[in-house]
C-alpha cells in the first residue's frame, strides 16, 4: 500500500552552484572506433585521479619484450629465496562487457583486497563499492558513454583500467544523481502524467513498474561513500509521447537536518551531450527531522516522442 508522507518543499532550498562543466573534467571527448584512440582516452582520463598515477594498459596482444643477452662467461648463479608473498598474486585485474540495457559489467579481482573499500570512475561519476572476502567486485553500471572506460582504485594506490564498448546507449536517455555521505537521496520518475503509487511511478524503492527503471549503487559500510542513482529510459523504443516528471526526495533526519549536501548530476538525452551541474542542498533545522524534501527543480523533464 502506498503511504502518504509530510514534505516539505524546498523551491527555494537548492542552490546551483554556477559551476556548470566542473564534471566535464572527468569527462570524455570524441570518441573514435579504434582501440588505440581509447587507450589514450583512458591514461587521459587517470590524470589526478588518486591510486591512477601508474597504470600500464594492456591490450589482447602482448608487446614484444626487449631481452638483453648476457654472455654465458658472465653469468652468476644466486639461489633463490622465497617468502610466503611469493606465492601470492596480488595483481589486480578488471574486465568489462557490455550488457542489455545500454550498461557494463565490470568484475574486477583484487585478491589481496578482500573486504576492502573499492571506487570505480566513469565519465564523471564516481561510486564507493566494497569487494567481497575474496577480494571480487562483481558489478553493472548504466554506462554514460558509447566507448565506457572505467577507472578502479584501492585505498593503497592501486589502479587499473577497463574499457568496453556500449553500442545500444544512444537508445536511452539517463540521467544522474551522486553525492557523498550516509543521507539517502531518491530519484522518482513519472512516467507521461503518473501519479505517485501509480504504474509508471518508478524509482528504487518503489513496487509500481514503468518503461523506464532506477539503479541505486550506494554502500553503507563506510560514511563517507560515493553515492549513486541513475533513471534510464529506453526513448528509442517508446511508442508513447509526452513528459516524464523527474523529482528528487531525501529525508530529514537528525544526522543532516541544518546542514548542506553538495550533489551533482548528470543527464545524458538524445543529443548524446552529457550535460553536468553541481548543487548544494539545504537541509532545514533539526524540527522537521522525519519529514520529507522533494526537489522538483533538480532536472529537467525528460520529452519523449514515439518512435
Amino acid at each position: 500500500m502506498f503511504v502518504i508522507k509530510n514534505y516539505v518543499t524546498t523551491g527555494g532550498t537548492v542552490v546551483c552552484a554556477l559551476a556548470i562543466g566542473y564534471l566535464m573534467q572527468n569527462g570524455f571527448p570524441a570518441w573514435s572506433d579504434d582501440v588505440q584512440g581509447t587507450e589514450l582516452a583512458a591514461a587521459d582520463q587517470g590524470a589526478g585521479i588518486p591510486g591512477l598515477e601508474d597504470i600500464v594498459l594492456t591490450s589482447s596482444t602482448p608487446a614484444q619484450e626487449t631481452v638483453r643477452a648476457i654472455p654465458s662467461a658472465q653469468r652468476v648463479e644466486t639461489p633463490s629465496r622465497s617468502t610466503p608473498s611469493d606465492h601470492a598474486d596480488c595483481s589486480l585485474s578488471a574486465r568489462a562487457r557490455a550488457v542489455p540495457g545500454a550498461a557494463a559489467r565490470l568484475i574486477i579481482k583484487a585478491p589481496c583486497h578482500g573486504n576492502e573499500r573499492i571506487e570505480v570512475h566513469h565519465s564523471g561519476l564516481t561510486v564507493t563499492q566494497q569487494t567481497d572476502a575474496n577480494g571480487t567486485l562483481d558489478l553493472t553500471i548504466p554506462a554514460l558513454s558509447e566507448y565506457a572506460i572505467f577507472l578502479i582504485s584501492l585505498d593503497d594506490q592501486k589502479g587499473t583500467v577497463a574499457t568496453t564498448h556500449v553500442p545500444d546507449i544512444s537508445q536511452y536517455a539517463r540521467v544522474v544523481l551522486q553525492w557523498q555521505g550516509t543521507t539517502e537521496l531518491q530519484i522518482h520518475a513519472l512516467e507521461f502524467g503518473a501519479s505517485y503509487g501509480d504504474a509508471g511511478h518508478v524509482s528504487a524503492q518503489s513496487d509500481s513498474q514503468g518503461a523506464g527503471s532506477v539503479v541505486q549503487l550506494t554502500q553503507p559500510t563506510f560514511s563517507d561513500a560515493r553515492n549513486l542513482e541513475i533513471y534510464s529510459f529506453p526513448a528509442a523504443q517508446s511508442d508513447q509521447s509526452g513528459s516524464i516528471e523527474l523529482t528528487v526526495e531525501a529525508e530529514v533526519t537528525a544526522e543532516n537536518c541544518g546542514t548542506d549536501l553538495h550533489v551533482q548530476s548528470l543527464e545524458l538525452r538524445e543529443d548524446r551531450k552529457l550535460r553536468p551541474r553541481e548543487l548544494t542542498l539545504n537541509f532545514p533545522d533539526c524540527s522537521k527531522t522525519g519529514e520529507f524534501l522533494v526537489l522538483n527543480n533538480l532536472f529537467q523533464n525528460l520529452t519523449i516522442a514515439a518512435n
